[in-house]
Order: structure tokens, then C-alpha cells, then sequence
């Protein structure tokens, strides 16, 4: 595959961000490059600069996995930067399952009876599966509550990405919205590097880099995250603030799905407010066959 653009602007964006301090070499006074120089990452990854400038020309096929990750010392990649390189190297190479086409089909698989039970029996917060491009999948009823103002999208599935940049309601659901804006371009980013035949995900980018500059911006930086855990700040149209921990996992089985759990901290107004919204959701869905009920009469 070629996608010597994307390797280029990844490996050149990870040099402009290591500093000779980090790297523990002198400083000097003539630089007109942020960050190494590119004969000091050869340097530091015991190639030549002829063979380095080649790399970050996009050229990876045929890099060994040693004087990969020669590289990503050098620049001081993390685990997943240098999961996203492996990525990349095996795209141009072919020969890894992560890097071979897959179905042009935008239909995504039916998903197991026993996930949509694993989500019902989470009742103290939101649960909800989603794929590489944060299509959401499958949701408990206090998810779909939570996230409303998503499910509410003509685009189906909703999808979480075209929510944060296309939507005015997302500046209000999230407080943070800018940091919430980096985690989401990041992911997608790691998605398009484990992933890179995935049409529906090209037609995404695409489709968020003409509609959205902040999307575009974003997407320019390269930089790669996985869901892990952390904590984030909602403002929800029913029930207020929250502030909920967050937990994303990997589903048993299904590598492309993650599993995402909100949570708030015991006793904590948050925890309250879950509670509310949970109440509130069941009385709105109480209501609906009186509605029709009566409609019918």
C-alpha cells in the first residue's frame, strides 16, 4: 500500500517534537528546524543519514523490525506511536492481517445477543460498544439517555467523531470540548494507521476535513492514542454536570470493538444525577405506550 505520505508526515511531526535537551545532545545556536535534525536521528539510531532521509521520505518496506524501533527510540515514540508505526510499515509490506483489505461493505456485522445483555446489565452508568471510527454500536438504555443529542443524528449509525465537529450541541456537551476534539481525532488517527483499508473511515476523514477546519487541523498533527481510562466533564441537557470516570476495553473476540463504561464517584453529585437521568428515562419510556394508547382511542 502506498502511504509513504502518511509515514512522512508522521515521522517528520515526531522529530519536530523532540527537543536536543530531551534528546541529550547540545542545544547549538544556528537551528532553523524545531526539534533533531534529521542527520541526529540517524545518530541516535545508529543508521546512516542517507538511510533515515530514505525512511522519512515514506520509504518503510523492507525496514527491519530492529532499525524500527531503533527508530522509535530516537524519537521517544510511546507504546502506542510505536504500535502506529509497526502499523504503517506493515501496511507498505502487505504481509500483516492488520494491513490487508477489508470488505468494502459499509454494513458492519451483526453483533452477539450476549454483548447487548452484558450492556443491559450495566444499570449504575452508560455502556456502549463502538468500532475504529467511533461508530456507536450497541448501547444500555441510560447510554442512549446520555447520549441523546447523538442518537438523534440523521447519519446512522451515530457516529461520535461527526457528532464533536459537526454538531453545535457538542460544544455544550462537552465543557472540554477542545481536549474531548484531540482524543477523538487521535483515535481515528490510530484507526487509519491499524486499519488502512477501511473505506468507510477514508469517506469519514474526508468528509469531517472538508466540513470541519478544527477536525482538519487536528488531523494534521498525527498524533495516536488508544481508549484507555480517564475522567471527563458533561454538561446534559436534562440532568446537568457530571463529571464520570470512563474505562475503554477491548471486546473478548472482537478486536475492532471497544467497550466504553461511564461511571461517577460514589455519593458524588454526579452519582445523583446518573440516577436522575436513569429515573427520568424510565418514566419517558413508561409514558410512550399510555401515549400511543390513548393516540389509539
Amino acid at each position: 500500500m502506498d502511504n509513504r505520505d502518511e509515514v512522512r508526515e508522521f515521522l517528520t511531526s515526531r522529530r519536530a517534537k523532540i527537543t536536543p535537551e530531551q534528546a541529550g545532545l547540545p542545544a547549538g545556536t544556528r537551528r532553523r528546524v524545531p526539534g533533531l535534525r534529521r542527520s541526529e536521528v540517524a545518530t541516535l539510531a545508529d543508521v546512516s543519514v542517507d538511510y533515515y532521509g530514505k525512511l522519512e521520505r515514506g520509504n518503510l518496506a523492507g525496514v527491519s523490525p530492529a532499525v524500527l524501533e531503533a527508530v522509535a527510540r530516537a524519537l521517544q515514540l510511546d507504546e502506542v506511536e510505536r504500535a502506529h508505526l509497526l502499523h504503517l510499515a506493515q501496511a507498505q509490506e502487505g504481509s500483516d492481517t492488520l494491513a490487508r483489505p477489508r470488505s468494502r461493505s459499509s454494513r458492519q456485522p451483526a453483533l452477539p445477543k450476549s454483548l447487548q445483555w452484558a450492556l443491559d446489565a450495566v444499570t449504575a452508568g452508560p455502556a456502549l460498544v463502538t468500532n475504529g471510527r467511533l461508530d456507536l454500536l450497541a448501547a444500555n438504555q441510560l447510554a442512549r439517555a446520555f447520549l441523546a443529542d447523538i442518537y438523534d443524528s440523521d447519519t446512522q449509525p451515530p457516529n461520535m467523531a461527526r457528532f464533536q465537529f459537526l454538531d453545535p450541541a457538542a460544544r455544550r456537551f462537552y465543557p472540554d470540548w477542545e481536549l474531548i476534539a484531540d482524543m477523538t481525532v487521535d483515535v481515528l488517527r490510530t484507526e487509519a494507521g491499524r486499519n488502512p483499508h477501511d473505506k468507510d473511515l477514508h469517506d469519514l476523514v474526508g468528509e469531517l476535513s472538508t466540513r470541519s477546519d478544527a477536525f482538519r487541523t487536528r488531523w494534521g498533527s498525527h498524533n495516536v492514542r488508544r481508549h484507555g481510562i480517564g475522567v471527563k466533564r458533561f454538561h446534559h441537557p436534562v440532568v446537568g454536570e457530571l463529571t464520570l470516570a470512563w474505562h475503554g476495553s477491548a471486546v473478548d473476540d472482537e478486536p475492532d470493538l471497544t467497550l466504553l463504561i461511564y461511571t461517577a464517584e460514589p455519593g458524588s453529585p454526579s452519582e445523583e444525577a446518573l440516577r436522575l437521568l436513569a429515573s427520568w428515562t424510565a418514566s419517558q419510556e413508561d409514558a410512550a405506550p399510555a401515549d400511543r394508547l390513548q393516540r389509539g382511542s
